[in-house]
Order: C-alpha cells, then structure tokens, then sequence
C-alpha cells in the first residue's frame, strides 16, 4: 500500500482548514497559497471530501470550505479511505469476507490480516485535532512550561 499524492494533499487540506478555522468559509485559493498545491488539483480532491460529508462549502463572494464539524471527529482512517478507497495492504484484504480462493489454506494470509489490521488500526486512532496539534508544536506554539 502507497498513499498518493491525493490522500497527502487531502489531510493537507484538512489540517489547513482546521488551523485556519475562524468559523468563515475558507476560499480554496487561500488553502492553495498556503499549501502549495494547484487550484486544479484541489478540485480534485475536495468534491472527494465534500460528497463524504467532511466539508461544508459556499459559493459566492464569501465562499469558500470549512470542515464540517470538529477536529476530533474526523480520524486520518477516514479521510484517507474518502481519497484512496480501501486502505488494505494486498488486494486479497479488499473484501470481507475474503473472497480468495486460497483463503482456505493460504500460510501468509494471517500475516496480511495482521498487516491490514495494524495500518487500519494506527490510522484509525489518529484524529485531525492530533495533526493541528503536532502542527502548532512543529510551528513553535506550544508555551507549555
């Protein structure tokens, strides 16, 4: 498994719109500037993000996106998966049950299984409100004595 370029760009996109929240809509060239990341492939990703819910949007003068609830409700799993589709490590992992013919006695399949359940699991547990977080430490904000 490889994460694209869209599914990087997406939680880039998620994390920017959560750091800049100020309850306005943000416009997309602002993510674009901040990002450096094309308009043009921006729109390729957001209507991905939208369709699942995540953003909210507005068209207009004002317009622009903003998430569509809270930081801590969005896990990187999901957001990933809204971009890339399933996130399994081998193709035999993409359905439940498993539809392999060699299920029934493949000796590596434990192994996939426990693969495909360690990177869903990380994903998982790691929330856009963690990322803003780790960013406002990577950017010096963090006064904690």
């Amino acid at each position: 498994m490889k994460i694209s370029t869209k599914g990087r760009y997406a939680l880039r996109v998620m994390v920017d719109l959560a750091l800049h929240d100020t309850g306005e809509f943000i416009p997309l060239r602002n993510v674009s500037s901040r990002q450096e990341i094309t308009i043009k492939y921006l729109e390729q990703i957001i209507p991905m993000l939208s369709r699942v819910g995540y953003l909210k949007s507005s068209r207009g003068k004002d317009g622009g996106y903003r998430l569509a609830k809270p930081p801590r409700d969005y896990r990187v799993g999901d957001i990933l998966r809204a971009v890339e589709g399933d996130l399994s490590p081998v193709a035999c992992m993409e359905d439940d049950p498993n539809r392999c013919p060699r299920s029934g006695w493949c000796p590596t399949l434990p192994m996939w299984e426990g693969l495909n359940k360690v990177i869903n699991d990380y994903l998982d547990n790691i929330t856009l409100e963690e990322l803003v977080n780790e960013s406002h430490n990577l950017a010096g904000l963090d006064y904690s004595i």
